[in-house]
């Protein structure tokens, strides 16, 4: 069977996930990450790898922010 089926669940078998029980919050997980990725930028020399981990890191922070405010409680649904 290809892959192609497995993931339609053509042919009769199910493909189910395997799932991962978290023990960090992302939160957490995230900015470790984000740790790890600015430990390697700052041994690397100035140039496109570098500025490529230091932009990853950017978006991790962004991503942590995003995360805060949409789990805040002072967020309102839309009216």
């Amino acid at each position: 069977m290809s892959l192609a089926q497995q993931a339609l669940n053509i042919g009769g078998s199910t493909v189910r996930r395997q799932r991962v029980k978290q023990t960090a919050s992302f939160q957490d997980r995230l900015s470790a990450w984000a740790e790890r990725l600015r430990e390697q930028a700052t041994k690397l020399k100035p140039g496109r790898e570098r500025d490529d981990l230091l932009a990853r890191v950017r978006r991790a922070d962004v991503a942590a922010r995003l995360d805060e405010w949409v789990n805040s409680r002072g967020l309102q649904p839309p009216k």
